[in-house]
């Protein structure tokens, strides 16, 4: 069954660097997540209905449901810090720190508060794993983008250990269904609130040139004279269905391994993003340590599933 779940996780894995790259070059990162979010959640009820009702219509205990809303919370805060993480800083920069920094709180949190064991070989991969996560993430850890990619990384680690429990007191599609529409409840009355607390964006006044005092200056969307441009449902349609799609992927491997095996394998995907961009990007900052990291993470991977 660990197979099975590092199978999934790795899935996930890939499904998760594709919509983060889809999510960055959207320019307006925390919009995307909502309308990502509402679609997922507007495609999966009508399906959860059919399979609940063919399953025999199974119910979730009220810790089960309460685990969900307080997991749909911290996916909230993962998004609004995500989004302003992305807003600050590169993908090749926020990316590496937000994932690999959750892997080492989850696998603490598996180990020593939910009390999870695991074999001696399972402890070197874990432990490979997290080595090569580190040996990516640390070239990175600069800039503005730092505080909230490390903050994200947090979110991530406590939305995966409440999810870890809640999808064994519990049916997991059942769980995840509750869970993507509660949050998408979330991520729609947040933008509400702060709309009302932001005001609409007001465009810059026309700048007067030449002896006529006519003519305007050029917007400049770098310095934020334009504001972004919402991302089209078609667009925020396929952004949600990898989102969480992946994750329903994610709490299925949590259904039958330990949090402490799930966790690091599912963010293999910064070893992809670093070695994309010493490839394709030319990034060459770290890039002998971001190789040997890529390394030790896939013989990692492959020490767990043994």
């Amino acid at each position: 069954m660990t197979a099975l779940a590092i199978g999934l996780a790795l899935a996930a894995a890939a499904i998760h660097g594709t919509w983060n790259v889809l999510v960055k070059v959207s320019g307006d990162p925390m919009n995307t997540f909502r309308r990502g979010t509402v679609f997922a959640a507007v495609v999966i009820t009508p399906i959860t209905l059919v399979v609940w009702s063919i399953a025999g219509r199974p119910s979730l205990s009220p810790a089960a449901a309460g685990l969900a809303a307080l997991s749909a919370l911290l996916e909230l805060a993962y998004l609004v810090l995500l989004s302003a993480a992305y807003n600050r800083g590169e993908l090749s920069v926020v990316y590496p720190i937000a994932r690999g920094s959750a892997p080492l709180l989850s696998v603490g949190i598996g180990l020593g508060v939910i009390g999870e064991r695991l074999t001696a070989g399972q402890m070197a991969g874990v432990a490979l794993l997290l080595l090569g996560i580190l040996a990516v993430t640390l070239p990175q850890t600069s800039g503005r983008a730092t505080v909230p990619a490390l903050l994200t990384g947090v979110a991530i680690a406590g939305y995966s250990a409440v999810d870890r429990i809640g999808v064994r007191l519990s049916t997991p599609w059942l769980y995840g269904w509750l869970l993507i529409v509660l949050l998408a409840i979330g991520v729609v009355i947040w933008g509400w609130a702060t709309s009302r607390r932001t005001g609409p964006l007001e465009r810059p006044p026309a700048q007067q040139g030449g002896a006529s005092g006519a003519g305007s200056a050029r917007p400049d969307a770098s310095r934020g004279d334009v504001p972004p441009q919402p991302v089209r449902w078609s667009q925020a349609a396929v952004i949600g269905i990898f989102m969480w799609g992946g994750y329903l992927l994610v709490l299925a491997a949590l259904s039958i391994a330990p949090l402490s095996v799930v966790a690091p394998v599912r963010e293999t995907a910064i070893v992809a993003v670093a070695v994309w961009g010493i490839w394709k990007l030319r990034e060459r900052r770290g890039a002998v340590l971001k190789l040997l990291g890529a390394g030790a993470t896939l013989v990692g991977v492959a020490l767990l599933a043994l």
